[in-house]
């Protein structure tokens, strides 16, 4: 089985492998038919039809293995007339195998994109040759298994693609939000200072403070003492929006060098080694939005 983590409306891929046993098993009638997906290089055998015991139950094969492990390795149909005395494959399998009476079985590999994704196997409880049409069956029913397989990826792709996009689209429109935020943040702040009305410019002060924590990167409470001056909170409320110092100090009637003196004063309260560093304590300490 091939499955990506958050898909869930993928079939069970069990249902695909039983489906192409089936169906190579009624147009060659033979008794016993068995495989399973490939995980992390290992043949997990899961689908069983006609078998009389437990032991080839989920039974895991690695490469290299027994005859299953043998067609990983070479990806090319393999098979073997007697099993019990094959020399062409290990016998690691031997009592599971031959306590269900399999004597000669076919195993093909399901390939997709390059890649075993599974085996089929057909089995018979006597030591005849199964000829090319038993393989010539099995290559077919693993053809389209190997198809529907592909066509379940490429719908997990474009689904991956979708939710890939659907949350950059959400990123992008979050980022938006937050920088409409820092915007009306500052804004805020220029207005006030451009208020005589003491009480108003308080309230508008007080507005941006609560604004700043309600944006911040933590969604804390302000501070109760700032250790900031509300110019130096003017600033890096500039600086936020990316502005240089030259623009800051046009938007605040401050000049140049006089942004730079609250910049570094800013940064030193808040130990931060850059104008950006200071910026992000600042938000995270819910000074700035």
């Amino acid at each position: 089985m091939h499955s990506f983590s958050g898909i869930s409306m993928r079939p069970d891929d069990g249902d695909a492998f039983r489906k192409a046993l089936r169906l190579a098993q009624q147009r060659i009638e033979i008794p016993v038919v068995f495989g399973g997906p490939v995980r992390d290089g290992v043949l997990n055998l899961t689908q069983l039809i006609g078998i009389r015991t437990a032991g080839l139950r989920g039974l895991d094969v690695p490469a290299a293995t027994g005859l299953g492990g043998q067609v990983l390795v070479r990806r090319r149909p393999a098979a073997v007339d007697d099993y019990e005395s094959a020399d062409s494959i290990t016998h690691e399998y031997d009592a599971a195998v031959l306590a269900e009476g399999i004597r000669s079985t076919v195993a093909v590999p399901v390939v997709v994109s390059g890649a075993v994704r599974g085996v089929l196997y057909g089995a018979v409880r006597s030591p005849v040759l199964l000829g090319d049409r038993v393989t010539d069956v099995l290559v077919g029913a693993s053809r389209q298994l190997a198809n529907e397989l592909a066509v379940r990826d490429e719908v997990d792709r474009r689904l991956r693609l979708r939710q890939v996009s659907e949350t950059n689209a959400a990123c992008a429109k979050a980022l938006m939000a937050a920088e409409g935020v820092r915007e009306l943040h500052a804004e805020l702040r220029l207005i006030a200072q451009a208020v005589r009305d003491d009480a108003l410019r308080d309230r508008l002060l007080d507005a941006s403070r609560r604004l700043a924590a309600l944006g911040s990167t933590t969604g804390s409470e302000p501070e109760p003492s700032s250790p900031l001056s509300p110019r130096e909170v003017d600033v890096l409320a500039q600086v936020a929006l990316g502005c240089s110092n030259a623009e800051a100090g046009s938007r605040l009637s401050l000049r140049s060098e006089t942004v730079k003196a609250y910049l570094r004063s800013a940064m030193r309260k808040l130990d931060a080694r850059t104008r950006f560093e200071a910026v992000v304590v600042a938000r995270r300490r819910g000074l700035l939005p």
